[in-house]
């Protein structure tokens, strides 16, 4: 009996160890499916899944341009023939080797490829492995003005997420809004809150794109709120929000005949203001003191 009472002592941690482990396998399907559902903003569309090609590749739909500069190589053949330099011509015409006049602008590197290997093929080299890859590029463009850092044109490969842009740009500087408008090259525009990181980190943009970061706007506040002052207005702020930015109602604060001095075609004029009322842009808000 001791010894069966020993042998049990000593397989208990073991015991325990795999019970934990079945628990949390367990646990994960359940943990992984909230955690997806919680990426999901609602109301907006799933985000898209992760690019199936490395960082630092094009997508294999990426539409090579001029001044592109491609590094192309021909397997197991000299090296005169390994990681040559090809600069895209206005044309779009490359050259490489003895071959001359080949058609690159407008293509994909597979098509590039095979152009150079069937090229080969016809005289040079017997079943040629040609292999292609962009060194440099320098076709496509998003541009960055506005509140950032760095403003500039930052070279892209097919699509680049707004996120991404911005920290190209070194980021939005100290007076920037939380917002950002990109115009597109069709003349539509559209504005993203960067507030959201998700959604911006799932924005792509597209050659042509110019994204403006706008200078923050204001509002005041005054009266029965914990910090009084200028503070930064955001789109869609009603007076709930502005009033918790501004760190709450005191203990004599009340929203009933709460008013903003507001600029109007020019004219100021004094608006009445509830809960859910919108705050514009340079207003100045007055909350009251409760009578009683």
């Amino acid at each position: 009996m001791k010894s069966k009472n020993a042998f049990l002592l000593l397989m208990l941690p073991v015991l325990l160890a795999a019970s934990a482990s079945r628990a949390a396998g367990q646990s994960a399907a359940p943990q992984a499916a909230a955690t997806a559902s919680a990426t999901q903003v609602p109301g907006q569309a799933p985000m898209p899944a992760p690019p199936l090609f490395a960082v630092g590749s094009p997508p294999p739909s990426y539409v090579i341009g001029p001044q592109d500069v491609l590094k192309i190589s021909v397997v197991d053949e000299g090296p005169e023939l390994q990681n040559q330099s090809a600069v895209v011509g206005s044309d779009g015409l490359i050259s490489f080797w003895a071959l001359r006049n080949i058609a690159a602008g407008g293509k994909t590197l597979r098509e590039v490829q095979d152009k150079i290997a069937a090229m080969l093929a016809d005289g040079y080299i017997k079943n040629p492995v040609v292999r292609a890859e962009i060194d440099k590029y320098k076709s496509q463009y998003v541009t960055i003005i506005g509140e950032v850092r760095t403003p500039s044109r930052i070279p892209m490969m097919a699509s680049k997420s707004l996120l991404e842009a911005l920290a190209d740009a070194g980021g939005q500087s100290g007076q920037a809004a939380n917002e950002a408008e990109v115009s597109h090259t069709s003349g539509a525009k559209e504005m993203i809150d960067l507030r959201d990181v998700q959604a911006a980190q799932a924005y792509l943009l597209k050659d042509g794109d110019v994204v403006l970061v706008p200078k923050a706007q204001t509002f005041y506040i005054n009266g029965e709120v914990h910090n009084q002052g200028a503070l930064v207005w955001q789109r869609n702020m009603t007076l709930s929000q502005a009033v918790t930015l501004a760190g709450g109602l005191t203990d004599r604060g009340t929203y009933r005949n709460a008013e903003a001095t507001r600029v109007d075609k020019g004219k100021s004029i004094v608006v009445r203001l509830k809960e859910q009322s919108p705050v514009m842009p340079e207003d100045v808000i007055t909350i009251n003191k409760r009578i009683f």
